[in-house]
């Protein structure tokens, strides 16, 4: 079972019969799924998503794959496949089209729909190539086959990719559910034909690979939801994602048969479900949607609201609704409803949500508590079932953390897939299949890009290490002026502390030390103002430390008079 080493180095020139895989985004994480397949030096490029940002990540609006591995090639890239239309896959998709807008986007009609409307309020036009199921099309050298999978979003496709290097299988992200609720099947009779024909790799979705067993049906879940809809007292308040079209469905047919009205709150669940509910994907019963403003005309027993925020996100409705800044005021009479699963990392988040809820009285509905989401993504006994059904040469993990990659791999080898054959690969790990064998052979880079407000990649590791040490230690600043030619002090020093818990008048020991360091600098003939900011930094910074055991950021600032 081959793996990363830190010391990787660049990977040497593509054999000719080869097929060359980078994914910039998706492994050892869940989000910002996107993998590079060359072949005849062109490219396919596999989703292209975006990671939602953590605590230690201040600031920071979105995450998004690093472009740089591709950004020199781009005329190479012969389409970009979109497997569904999940953020995770589709988010990162209008930046990419900042780097060329006519890369040709591939996809089913929902997630073309769902791309689209996105990218009209980038003011991008994309050229798309429409396709489904049990369809072929050819990108360049890549001969693409479309498969049915079941997800928690509806018209997911698997990829089967032909080219003279071998078959490639990229199942996206799939479950297995038999009674689907739009009954579109995970199509196995052609993950077998497949299989019959000769995987030479299989890239296989390891979200859920730690856990046992099947995934619950989706259509286990109506009855509770009904349950929760005929108990609640008054206002139902339903968190999911904004794409999550089968959820959304079990409410409003939950909301008809109980004489309720609904309303989706927040842009992205409105425009979502819009575009579903245009292309039919999203059945809405006559008259049962109101806008926002219809609000206050509709008795609190009678509504239900639709938003985002199941995932603790700080901006999202339901996060404002907890820390009471939204015009939607919780009270002891509401019912809220977290329907989804929780993203690792998220729950910290999410809990913080539930208690600000529950102290404004709400009964609050959530996985812990209610079985009112399952997950949309294979569990170990059906990533067996597949393994089994395709009896790939080679297997590469993706999609996951690495916990989900190594226990993905582990059930590749107990189904016959040899040792040496499983690849383990991390964000740009260079994997090429060469003859029928894929291995790791090299690493290119693949860091995260920061998406701040109007900036993208402007942020960096330090920026979000000093927003850390200000959010956590907060700042000193010290303004001094001193002779521009002797360098001594001539005025100040003044001291000034936010978010430290310095007062201003306790820094007088401070100001001393000051004058002291810069009385000495002068002698010894210092005048550069570099210098002396750094004298001054220390000085300050080692007396916060002595007095107060902390290490808030020191902003000195020197000018000359």
């Amino acid at each position: 079972m081959s793996h990363p080493h830190p010391e990787l180095s660049a990977p040497p020139a593509l054999p000719p019969e080869g097929m060359r895989i980078v994914a910039l985004g998706g492994l050892g994480e869940i989000g910002r799924n996107m993998t590079v397949f060359e072949f005849g030096g062109r490219l396919l490029i596999v989703d292209c998503g975006v990671l939602f940002p953590e605590e230690e990540q201040p600031g920071v609006d979105l995450i998004l794959p690093d472009f740089e591995y591709i950004r020199d090639r781009l005329d190479d890239v012969e389409a970009v496949v979109l497997t569904h239309g999940h953020e995770d896959h589709i988010g990162g998709v209008p930046f990419l089209l900042r780097e060329r807008a006519d890369i040709p986007l591939v996809g089913s009609t929902l997630t073309l729909a769902l791309i689209e409307a996105k990218l009209t309020e980038h003011r991008i036009k994309p050229v798309t190539v429409r396709v489904a199921e049990n369809e072929r099309h050819r990108f360049g050298p890549f001969d693409c086959e479309f498969l049915a999978v079941n997800h928690s979003i509806p018209d997911a496709l698997a990829v089967a990719i032909r080219t003279p290097a071998g078959l490639v299988l990229h199942t996206g992200d799939f479950k297995m559910d038999q009674l689907p609720l739009d009954g579109r099947l995970t199509d196995l009779g052609a993950f077998a034909r497949l299989g019959a024909e000769g995987i030479d790799l299989l890239l296989c979705d390891s979200t859920n690979a730690e856990v046992p067993g099947f995934v619950t049906s989706e259509r286990e879940i109506g009855p509770v939801i009904d349950e929760v809809f005929r108990t609640a007292q008054e206002r139902i308040i339903v968190a999911c994602f904004a794409s999550h079209v089968h959820r959304v469905q079990q409410v409003l047919d939950a909301a008809a048969a109980n004489g309720r009205k609904v309303c989706f709150v927040g842009r992205s669940m409105v425009r979502n479900m819009g575009v579903a509910g245009e292309l039919g994907y999203l059945r809405v019963p006559e008259g049962i949607l109101i806008e926002q403003r219809q609000i206050e005309d509709i008795p609190p027993d009678r509504l239900v609201l639709v938003c985002t925020g199941s995932q603790g996100e700080p901006m999202s409705a339901l996060s404002r609704m907890a820390n009471r800044d939204h015009q939607i005021r919780i009270t002891e009479r509401d019912t809220v409803m977290l329907a989804s699963s929780l993203i690792p990392g998220n729950e910290t988040a999410v809990n913080r949500v539930i208690n600000g809820l529950t102290r404004w009285g709400a009964r609050v509905i959530h996985k812990g508590n209610a079985l009112v989401h399952v997950s949309g993504h294979a569990s170990a006994g059906e990533l067996l079932y597949v393994l089994n059904l395709t009896k790939p040469s080679n297997f590469m993990p993706v999609h996951g953390e690495w916990r989900h990659l190594k226990a993905n791999a582990r059930l590749a080898e107990l189904t016959g897939v040899p040792k040496e054959n499983i690849v383990i690969a991390e964000d740009g790990v260079v994997v090429d299949l060469v003859n029928g064998q894929a291995k790791i052979v090299g690493a290119v880079p693949a860091g995260y890009v920061y998406v701040d407000g109007l900036s993208v990649g402007e942020i960096t590791e330090t920026s979000l290490k000093d927003r850390r040490i200000l959010g956590e230690e907060g700042f000193v600043s010290v303004v001094v002026g001193v002779d521009s030619s002797t360098g001594k002090l001539v005025a100040g020093p003044e001291i000034h502390a936010r978010g430290a818990g310095i007062s201003d008048e306790d820094f007088d020991e401070a100001i001393e030390r000051i004058e002291a360091v810069l009385r000495e600098a002068a002698a010894d003939g210092i005048s550069d103002l570099t210098q002396l900011s750094q004298l001054i930094r220390r000085t300050v910074g080692r007396w916060v430390n002595e007095n107060y055991r902390r290490r808030p950021m020191i902003v000195p600032v020197v000018v000359e008079v």
